[in-house]
């Protein structure tokens, strides 16, 4: 029987160009409960990064973490280049139809956050609150450089600890964490290959990371921009005070523009906030829970 520090493992089907895939999502709380969370993780992470922060709200929420396409327990694409948030704002669509709720809060993380921004631009979205963590409109460029340095790269270790290791030297931003919390957030990024392991996700969704042109990159903020401009639902604003990928100059501007965003900014970290500490986890119980 699962129990509340033991999520359900389900799968919806998706549309694609070529066909139909696999989304898996972890599900918290009571399947019942009308109240539902959406949590969707970042660029090569997975939904088990919000497992410290489903826990501690699925007695309010049916909480649901998806695996976004080509990463933990999803299928793979055939063609890379959909590895981009149209298709992922559509498998997100088809997610909340399978829910069949009313109305459903959002938190969203890097890559999440913008495809929350993209679902809550739709007309008729059924999205009542969003929290966009460290993330907005504007990507700092040197933070895509950042990441373009290991996204995709093949990597293999030979142990827990070897792999723990190896990605907290390329996740020092995220901040202090206990070595256990560090290993509770490593598991789930890891396939088992043979008798050692892997990154969890297809090395293909870096082919149109690395696509990205500079006139690519100012349209996409320009209808970012807009997407956020038009939002009419309350938005948290989180912020990894030394992030490199949202400045403190986009993250002011959110505040003064569009849907106005509350901010909260965390000391110690950069991108980004892994809602697994005390008080990241309480600006967003205190955001959702309020209204």
């Amino acid at each position: 029987m699962n129990g509340p520090a033991s999520p359900r493992l389900r799968q919806v089907q998706c549309l694609d160009s070529r066909g139909l895939h696999r989304m898996a999502y972890w599900e918290w709380g009571d399947p019942a409960n009308a109240r539902v969370l959406v949590c969707v993780h970042g660029l090569a992470r997975q939904g088990r990064d919000f497992d410290t922060l489903a826990a501690d709200l699925c007695g309010h929420y049916r909480v649901v973490c998806p695996d976004v396409v080509g990463r933990g327990k999803s299928d793979w694409l055939d063609d890379a280049m959909a590895y981009a948030f149209p298709t992922y704002i559509a498998d997100m669509v088809t997610l909340l139809a399978r829910l069949d709720a009313a109305q459903v809060d959002w938190v969203g993380t890097s890559m999440g956050g913008l495809i929350g921004l993209g679902v809550a631009a739709l007309r008729g979205s059924p999205l009542r609150r969003l929290v966009l963590n460290d993330v907005g409109p504007s990507i700092e460029p040197q933070s895509l450089v950042r990441i373009g340095t290991y996204l995709g790269a093949p990597l293999r270790w030979r142990s827990l600890d070897e792999a723990a290791d190896a990605l907290w030297e390329i996740s020092r931003s995220f901040g202090p964490h206990t070595r256990e919390q560090w290993l509770a957030l490593t598991r789930p990024q890891l396939a088992v290959d043979g008798e050692g392991f892997k990154p969890h996700y297809d090395p293909a969704i870096a082919v149109p990371f690395r696509a990205i042109t500079p006139a690519l990159a100012h349209a996409g903020e320009a209808a970012m921009w807009s997407a956020y401009d038009g939002l009419k639902l309350p938005v948290l604003l989180l912020r990894g005070a030394e992030s490199d990928l949202l400045s403190k100059a986009t993250a002011q501007a959110m505040t003064e523009r569009g849907p106005k965003a509350r901010l909260v900014e965390f000391a110690g970290v950069g991108h980004a906030p892994t809602l697994v500490q005390p008080e990241q986890r309480q600006a967003v119980r205190e955001f959702l829970l309020e209204g």
